[in-house]
C-alpha cells in the first residue's frame, strides 16, 4: 500500500519518510525543522560552560596576581575584578536561559508534531491493523511514550550537549594548568562508560516490559470503563477488580525490578565518581605543596574538577534515561512503519456520478489466509434495487458488505461499481457515496444534532436535520428530551436506548443522502411498530438508491428485489420472496418458523 503525507499537521515534516531501519537515523530525520534550535541550544550551552570556567580562571588570576602584590589602586582593582565576576555570571545566566528556551521549543514542538502525526497516521491505518491492536495499547503509545520522547528532547538530548561542553571546556582548562593533573582527574571515565553501557542494555529490556505491562493495564481499564454497564449488569465487579489487581501487581513487580536496578547503579556510580573527586583533591594538594601548581591554580582546580566529575556522573544517568526514550521511540516507530491506506483524495474518479449498479464476480475474501470468510460469491444488483442478505451469524453477510466501501479489499474475484473495478475508485470517493447504519452504531459524546449531521461535510439546515430525524422515526423521541436536539448523548450514546441509537444513526445516513445504502440489521433494537414506521420511510428512500439490507426478520427483507441466503461464506439461495417461498430450502424454513412464533405470540396475547 502507498503512503500519504498528512494534510492536517500544518506543513510539518512527513514523519513517515523519516522512518528507517536505524532508530538513530529516524530520530535525527524526525528533528527536521528543529535541528537549528538544538544546535543553537548546544551553542549557547558551550558559551555558558566557557563563561562558567572563566569565572574560576578569573579567580585564579586574582589569587595569584592581585593578592600577593599590594597596589596603590587596590580598591579600583577589586572593583574591576568584582565587576568581572558579575559580568561573567550575568552572561552565563543569559546564555543558559537562551539554551533552555531553545531546548523547550524543541521538546514541546517535537511532542506536538509527534502527537499530530501519530493521530493523523492512526486515522489512515487499515481496519486490519485496528482489529489487531488494542485501544489501551495505542493510547499508551500516544501519551506515555510521546511524553518520554518529550523529556528526552527537553533533558537528555540537550543534557548530552551540556555535559559534553562542560567536560570539554573544563578539561581543556585543566590541560593549560597542568597536563598530568588533567589526566589524573579523568581516569574513571572508561569504567563509568563501561558500567553505563552494560546497564543501558539491561534497563532497556526491563523498561520495555514495564511499558508493555502499563499498556495492558490501560487496556483493562479502558475496556472496564467502556463496558461498565455490562460489568454491573452481570455483577462482575469482583472479577474485574481481581483482573485489574493481577495486571497491576505485575506492573508493580516490573516497577520494583526497574527501581532495584537503579538503586544498584546510582550508588555504584556515586562511589566511583566520589573516589575520583577525593583522588583529584589529594593529588592537587600534593602538587601545590610541592610547588608544581600555585595556590590560585589549586583553588580554581577544586572548582573545575567538580565540573569534570559532574558530567561524568551525569553521563551515566543520561545513558540510562536515554534508553527509556529509545524504547518509547521504537514503540512509536512500530506504528509509523505501518503502511497508510490511501484515501485517494487527489486521485481522478473513474466516473463523475454513481448510479449504484454493483456486480460481484467469483469474489473470495479472508481476514486470515487460512480461514476464508467468503467463497466464490457472485450476484448482480442493478441501480436502485434493494438486495437483502439473510443467514446465520458468521455466514459472511457483514464481511461481504464491508468490501463495498473498501474497509477491506477482496482476496480474489472482481467487484464492479457501474462497470468499473472497485479498486479503481478512491476510498474517499466510495465512502462519500455510501451510507452505512451498523447493528451497533457508534455515537459521539456530542449533541444529537451534531451526531445526525456528522456524515455531511457541508453545513446543513435545521429543516434537513428534522426531515432526516422524522424519516428515521426518532423526531418525537428527541423532542421529548428537555433540550431536544441539543441534548448531549453520553459516551458512545450510552444515555440513549439501543433503538434510539439505531434511529439516530439511521437519520445520519438518511441526511447524507448516499447513492448506496447499507443497513446492517439496522432495526434489530426497535419494536415492531417503530420498525414498520422506519420500513415505510426506507421504502420511500430506497426507490432512489441501491440498498443492501442485512436482517434476521423476514418482514424486513420481503420487499427486496433480490434476497441472498448465505451460509459459511457462500450463497446457498437467491431470488425474490415469492420465488424463494416456492422452493424448499433455508429461506422457507426461516419464514415458517418466524410465522409460527408470531402466531403463537398473537394467540397468547389474545
Amino acid at each position: 500500500m502507498l503512503s500519504e503525507t498528512p494534510k492536517h499537521v500544518g506543513g510539518q515534516v512527513d514523519l513517515k519518510s523519516a522512518v528507517t531501519e536505524n532508530r538513530w537515523v529516524s530520530l535525527w530525520r524526525s528533528m527536521k525543522g528543529y535541528r537549528s534550535h538544538y544546535a543553537g541550544a548546544t551553542g549557547f550551552l558551550m558559551l555558558s560552560a566557557t563563561l562558567n570556567t572563566l569565572r574560576f580562571i578569573w579567580l585564579q588570576i586574582f589569587i595569584d596576581s592581585v593578592l600577593p602584590n599590594p597596589m596603590d589602586n587596590l580598591v579600583n582593582v577589586l572593583i574591576a575584578f568584582g565587576l568581572g565576576f558579575v559580568v561573567l555570571a550575568l552572561l552565563q545566566g543569559l546564555f543558559a536561559f537562551l539554551s533552555s528556551k531553545l531546548a523547550a521549543e524543541t521538546s514541546e514542538g517535537m511532542a506536538k508534531r509527534l502527537k499530530d502525526y501519530i493521530y493523523d497516521h492512526l486515522q489512515h491505518l487499515s481496519f486490519t491493523y485496528h482489529d489487531k491492536m488494542s485501544t489501551g495499547e495505542l493510547i499508551q503509545r500516544c501519551t506515555s511514550d510521546i511524553d518520554a520522547i518529550r523529556r528526552f528532547f527537553a533533558e537528555q538530548a540537550i543534557g548530552i550537549g551540556r555535559i559534553t561542553m562542560l567536560f570539554t571546556v573544563n578539561f581543556v582548562a585543566l590541560l593549560f594548568m597542568d597536563v598530568e593533573l588533567a589526566f589524573l582527574s579523568v581516569i574513571v571515565i572508561p569504567f563509568v562508560v563501561a558500567i553505563s553501557v552494560w546497564f543501558f542494555k539491561r534497563v532497556s529490556d526491563v523498561y520495555e516490559e514495564f511499558q508493555n505491562q502499563e499498556a495492558k493495564l490501560s487496556t483493562v481499564l479502558q475496556e472496564n470503563l467502556s463496558g461498565v454497564r455490562v460489568v454491573k449488569a452481570f455483577a462482575r465487579q469482583e472479577f474485574e477488580i481481581d483482573k485489574f489487581e493481577t495486571e497491576n501487581a505485575e506492573k508493580l513487580r516490573l516497577g520494583k525490578k526497574f527501581m532495584k536496578m537503579h538503586a544498584t547503579f546510582w550508588p555504584t556510580l556515586d562511589v566511583i565518581t566520589g573516589l575520583q573527586l577525593v583522588f583529584g583533591y589529594f593529588m592537587g594538594a600534593v602538587m601545590t605543596i610541592n610547588g608544581d601548581i600555585t595556590i590560585g591554580m589549586f583553588v580554581a582546580y577544586t572548582a573545575i574538577i567538580i565540573y569534570i566529575i559532574m558530567p561524568i556522573r551525569i553521563l551515566g544517568r543520561l545513558i540510562v534515561q536515554t534508553s527509556q526514550a529509545i524504547v518509547s521511540f521504537d514503540r512509536l516507530l512500530e506504528i509509523l512503519r505501518q503502511d497508510r491506506v490511501p484515501l485517494g483524495k487527489d486521485d481522478a474518479n473513474p466516473v463523475e456520478t454513481v448510479s449504484g449498479a454493483i456486480t460481484f464476480e467469483h469474489v473470495s475474501f479472508a481476514y486470515d489466509p487460512e480461514i476464508p470468510v467468503l467463497k466464490d460469491v457472485s450476484f448482480e444488483a442493478k441501480a436502485g434495487q434493494t438486495v437483502a442478505l439473510l443467514g446465520s451469524t458468521g455466514s459472511g453477510k457483514t464481511s461481504l458488505l464491508a468490501l463495498l466501501p473498501r474497509f477491506y479489499d477482496y482476496t480474489s474475484g472482481s467487484i464492479k461499481l457501474d462497470g468499473v473495478e472497485l479498486r479503481d475508485y478512491p476510498r474517499e470517493f466510495l465512502r462519500d457515496h455510501i451510507g452505512i447504519v451498523e447493528q451497533e452504531p457508534f455515537l459521539f459524546s456530542r449533541s444529537i444534532r451534531e451526531n445526525i449531521a456528522y456524515g455531511v461535510a457541508k453545513d446543513v439546515s435545521e429543516d434537513d436535520i428534522l426531515d432526516a430525524a422524522k424519516a428515521a422515526a426518532i423526531h418525537e423521541s428527541i423532542m421529548s428530551f428537555p433540550e431536544g436536539y441539543d441534548t448531549i448523548v453520553g459516551e458512545k450514546g450510552v444515555t440513549l436506548s439501543g433503538g434510539q441509537k439505531q434511529r439516530v444513526a439511521l437519520a445520519r445516513a438518511i441526511l447524507k443522502n448516499p447513492k448506496i445504502l447499507i443497513l446492517d440489521d439496522a432495526t434489530s433494537a426497535v419494536d415492531t411498530e417503530t420498525e414498520s414506521q422506519i420500513r415505510d420511510a426506507l421504502q420511500r428512500m430506497m426507490g432512489e438508491r441501491t440498498t443492501f439490507i442485512i436482517a434476521h426478520r423476514i418482514q424486513s427483507v420481503m420487499v427486496a428485489d433480490l434476497i441472498l441466503v448465505m451460509d459459511k461464506g457462500e450463497i446457498i439461495q437467491r431470488g425474490t420472496h415469492d420465488e424463494l417461498m416456492q422452493a424448499e430450502g433455508h429461506y422457507r424454513r426461516i419464514y415458517e418458523m418466524q410465522a409460527r412464533i408470531e402466531s403463537e405470540l398473537e394467540s397468547e396475547m389474545a
